[in-house]
């Protein structure tokens, strides 16, 4: 049987990943300073205009027009002339403390028993389709939106701008992806290359670097900037706005997604810090050889400590029992969000890293919430 699906990833420049970053820039500059913060930061960006709000309860003094600034010059929105950048655009922040009656759930005198932030179900996912337990089209647009980027600020390229997408299609046989039948990347451009030269520079440039050749076929379609113009872009072709990017956060849409995005929440947001800790476990999983494939769902509940359910689907593919890798993932892991916060040391400035080109994979593969350290002593288990 013959299958597809398809992924999509943003560079750096893209609208919404401007003021994701911005965001987890705040939040990191923050949380160096404060640790015990409690932030829920949002931005838009549109033409000449960023727009900070939300809630921020900390004793950090931080300058929030500096850090915008900063964020929107290192991605390269430095020339004027272009309807944005970090020079001339207007900066307006509307910050407040977070409520009291949200703080009276997290705040408890016994650390471990802090409640949740929020109610809310999260979602984390792991396959073997790939060394990081990624979906392969996700990881593939990545690699083209990561590649599209260090053309630009190596200067390969130099009439390339910010903004840019980048979209594969892998067609699979039997459940296994084989070959890539489409690739989409729609570059932000000066006006004076032609789309001749563009097009011609980003496939030999760009896509056949980044992507396995033996994956690529005579009949693998390439379109490049397909309406054969992109001069506008980034805030002043279309707005921006935090969260609107959750596939290509998590996994291109190859998994569920509980609706919470991540940029901006301080990790009592079990939004995000739950998420993460799905994520660890499904990888984990996956990793120790349960099963080819896991889906873990959270859910909280507002003030309470404990989850208020825990799901495991493994599609078929388990090894094991579900009830034994339930009862498994039950005695290994606290799943109480303080809990989760210290075992990943989530009070840390670490989110700015991974506010662009996706949260998990090869891109956070640093971080505590992808590595495996449980799976070596799982996989003994399922022989016991």
């Amino acid at each position: 049987m013959k299958t597809f699906f398809t992924s999509e990833s943003v560079t750096s420049g893209h609208p919404d990943k401007v003021c994701d970053q911005i965001a987890d820039r705040i939040l990191d500059a923050i949380l160096e300073q404060d640790p015990k913060s409690r932030v829920a930061c949002e931005v838009t960006a549109v033409t000449d205009k960023v727009h900070v709000m939300g809630e921020i309860t900390t004793h950090a003094r931080v300058n929030y027009e500096e850090i915008v600034r900063k964020t929107i010059a290192d991605i390269g929105y430095t020339e004027e002339g272009h309807g944005f950048d970090a020079h001339t655009c207007k900066v307006e922040i509307n910050l407040h403390k977070q409520s009291p009656d949200i703080a009276l759930g997290v705040d408890r005198n016994e650390l471990l028993n802090s409640g949740a932030g929020d109610q809310g179900m999260m979602f984390g996912y792991a396959c073997s389709e790939t060394p990081h337990f990624m979906p392969l089209p996700i990881e593939l647009s990545h690699a083209l939106t990561k590649r599209l980027s260090s053309i630009r600020q190596s200067k390969l390229l130099p009439y390339l701008l910010p903004d840019g997408k980048a979209q594969v299609t892998v067609e699979y046989r039997e459940g296994k992806p084989t070959r890539i039948s489409t690739i989409v990347v729609s570059t932000q451009h000066q006006n004076e290359v032609s789309i001749e030269q563009l097009r011609n520079d980003i496939i030999n440039h760009v896509i056949y670097p980044a992507l396995p050749s033996d994956m690529i076929d005579g009949d693998t379609e390439f379109f490049v900037n397909p309406t054969g113009r992109f001069v506008v872009g980034g805030p002043a072709g279309d707005s921006g706005l935090t969260g609107r990017k959750l596939m290509v956060d998590t996994y291109g849409g190859y998994a569920r997604h509980g609706g919470g995005s991540f940029s901006g929440k301080d990790p009592t947001k079990v939004d995000r810090s739950g998420a993460y800790m799905a994520r660890y476990i499904a990888k984990n999983v996956v990793a120790a050889q349960w099963a080819q494939c896991c889906e873990i769902q959270l859910s909280y509940a507002i003030g309470l400590a404990d989850p208020i359910g825990l799901r495991i689907d493994t599609f078929g593919t388990e090894r094991w029992d579900i009830e034994k890798i339930q009862a498994m993932i039950e005695k290994s892991i606290d799943l109480r969000p303080a809990a989760i916060i210290e075992r990943f040391g989530l009070r840390r400035p670490l989110y700015s890293q991974v506010a662009c080109y996706g949260h998990f994979g090869e891109n956070a593969k640093e971080m505590p919430w992808e590595q495996k350290d449980l799976a070596k002593n799982w996989k003994n288990q399922i022989k016991k």
